[in-house]
């Protein structure tokens, strides 16, 4: 019998120098045995996430999809709601609905949308994901809320994936893990960027014993239905090396943490594939983290042998 939180992985891609490239990704995340591939949502020099999406869902036959994640404030629900479910048809139900409060200060500045106090976004948030949920499913939608007003609205087409596509939602503070923990079908815990932009601070918020705590939000809020759901860890550092020590000490300035601190960091994998295999496993037994997405083409390859040893596990 294998684990009830079997392993599955993915990959945050975001550039392709042409179509031809992206597909090749694609196809070769999906060869290699990756779940899902991921797109960001920002301003600066990447491909936007949904076309991107639907061009790597073109290009395979079983690799799911999903914007990690959508910032809430960049469309109005409705919008996003029409889009996606289009994806989910269009990709024969192979989307995840990744979306989020919005955190990186640089996109508000440079687009000028207004970067509202975290609370007024999360706000945002929870009214969108009740109309986007509401959309997808049979019937009209009525809400009436502080930010979103929806009146008889049959969202078309409907999505493959009934009542909706998974949700994954991720988030650093009890307020919104709470929320995700009611609401989500993966819960992507992450490292808290409170200023807009990663520093010290957020490498500090993302170690061992601050993950301790964001569990115990998320497995409190969630109660029977925790069983249901995945934990997700976006890695920052995937780095396959026989000398671990060595590399730690290299890093260890970068994540302004000790050697022994980045040897523990939940969102980073530092050493053999053996090592890093061995931390995935007391990991999932520590935090439930089963879903866990690398980033960019250099760890696409370099993750290979570890996902080929653990996905489905």
């Amino acid at each position: 019998m294998g684990h009830p939180r079997p392993f599955r992985f993915g990959v945050q891609l975001a550039n392709a120098r042409d179509a031809a490239e992206w597909a090749a990704l694609a196809r070769k995340a999906e060869d290699l045995g990756y779940s899902t591939l991921f797109m960001p949502d920002h301003f600066d020099d990447i491909l936007a996430p949904l076309p991107g999406l639907m061009a790597a869902a073109d290009a395979t036959s079983s690799l799911r999809i999903a914007p990690l994640v959508l910032d809430n404030d960049y469309k109005h629900p409705v919008v996003t709601a029409k889009e996606l479910a289009t994806l989910d048809l269009l990709s024969d139900g192979r989307l995840e609905v990744g979306i989020g409060a919005g955190w990186m200060a640089s996109d508000y500045e440079q687009s000028g949308i207004p970067m509202d106090p975290p609370g007024m976004r999360v706000d945002r948030l929870e009214e969108a994901v009740a109309i986007l949920k509401g959309l997808f499913a049979e019937g009209t939608v009525d809400f009436a809320g502080e930010h979103y007003t929806i009146t008889g609205l049959d969202g078309r087409p409907k999505p493959v994936q009934q009542p909706h596509p998974p949700f994954l939602i991720g988030g650093a503070q009890p307020r919104l893990l709470r929320f995700a923990a009611q609401e989500a079908d993966i819960i992507g815990v992450n490292p808290a960027i409170k200023k807009g932009r990663v520093g010290a601070d957020a490498s500090r918020d993302g170690m061992a014993a601050r993950t301790d705590e964001k569990l115990a939000w998320v497995r409190e809020a969630a109660g029977a239905r925790y069983d249901e759901i995945e934990i997700n860890f976006l890695i920052f550092a995937c780095m396959v090396t026989d000398d671990r020590q060595g590399t730690l000490e290299t890093m260890a300035p970068l994540f302004a943490l000790t050697p022994e601190e980045v040897g523990e960091y939940p969102h980073a994998w530092i050493g053999s594939v053996e090592e890093i295999c061995d931390k995935l496993e007391a990991g999932r037994e520590r935090w439930d983290a089963s879903y866990l997405v690398v980033q960019g083409v250099d760890a696409l390859e370099a993750a290979a042998p570890i996902v080929a040893r653990l996905a489905g596990t």
